[in-house]
């Protein structure tokens, strides 16, 4: 509890957008980068030069989001990059268009997320949509970008050694169901459909957060020889688009303990911009910008493997 009370009310953070170097010449993506979190960490990021790519499904939100970047840092704006995290063939699309643009990609931010939809949604290739755009859809983009990222860590003066994956993750992890992952939820049948509907959205939800955090301590295992920093983080209670599916009454309700969305950019800005983010690989952050625990099941590396080998089979053939 006093953990959970500690991100929900945190102290004063010792880390400002000010502090972050200037990052000319480093090749960044943000998605999710046409609302709240995502949209505040594409400002600091032009702010300090850095080349944004903002990765998002609507073009006309983009478009709005990036009117509203250039009036808020002296006329510079980010390159859209149309992605739709809930179809793979968008996914695929996404990531080959960027890499026919760009041979560099110093960090990836994958801050988009669906939060407590109807359960009856379900992605384009018949996934729950907020595992199916949230985790499996973040795992696709990341794959397909390891090349770059990759090649970057290994060649660009700009990356010291390093290439930087941050994942967007919530407090909600720490409230997942018994298991952690209820894994008949994830497919694509009818019996999958229904254990989605007897599960319920806040723990479909849940299970997401912890996979987010599951997926970045994977990737963090598996390619930290080749130079890949990968961290997850809680943002912290913030006033952002995610509350639209929740219920009229309570969303004003809990607007009343919600910080700014400009606050939660600010631990995954810290991981991914400041030299100290070299030691957060495979690390969970905390509002705001401190290391943290995402709690038991984070932990367990059988479930990341087994999480990860599910993910990889998912995509085969997209």
């Amino acid at each position: 509890m006093g953990n959970t009370y500690s991100q929900s009310f945190p102290p004063k953070s010792l880390f400002t957008v000010e502090q972050i170097p200037d990052l000319t010449g480093q090749v960044i993506i943000v998605t999710g980068g046409n609302a709240g979190v995502g949209k505040e960490t594409c400002k600091a990021l032009l702010n300090k030069n850095a080349k944004v790519y903002l990765a998002a499904r609507s073009k006309s939100r983009a478009d709005a989001a990036i009117e509203w970047l250039k009036s808020e840092t002296n006329g510079k704006a980010p390159i859209f990059l149309e992605l739709d995290l809930g179809n793979l063939a968008s996914i695929r699309k996404a990531a080959e268009e960027f890499k026919s643009k760009e041979k560099e990609l110093h960090v990836l931010f994958n801050n988009a997320g669906v939060m407590m939809p109807s359960v009856d949604q379900r992605t384009a290739d018949g996934y729950d949509l907020q595992f199916g755009t949230n985790v499996l859809g973040h795992y696709f983009f990341t794959t397909l970008l390891l090349p770059t990222l990759i090649h970057t860590a290994k060649n660009s003066p700009l990356a010291h050694g390093h290439a930087r994956v941050i994942n967007t993750s919530s407090s909600a992890v720490y409230m997942v169901p018994k298991g952690g992952i209820v894994w008949d939820t994830l497919g694509t049948d009818s019996a999958n459909v229904q254990a989605a509907k007897k599960t319920g959205t806040t723990s479909l939800y849940a299970q997401s957060k912890l996979g987010n955090v599951l997926f970045s301590n994977e990737l963090a295992k598996r390619y930290a020889d080749q130079g890949i920093i990968s961290s997850s983080l809680n943002p912290g209670n913030l006033q952002t688009d995610l509350q639209r599916h929740l219920p009229w009454l309570f969303e004003k309700i809990l607007g009343l303990f919600l910080y700014h969305a400009s606050y939660g950019a600010l631990t995954q800005l810290w991981s991914g911009t400041m030299p100290e983010g070299e030691n957060h690989s495979g690390k969970f952050l905390i509002p705001w910008a401190r290391v943290g625990d995402a709690g038991p099941y984070s932990h367990d590396d059988k479930l990341a493997e087994k999480l990860w080998g599910w993910l990889e089979e998912q995509v085969k053939g997209h």
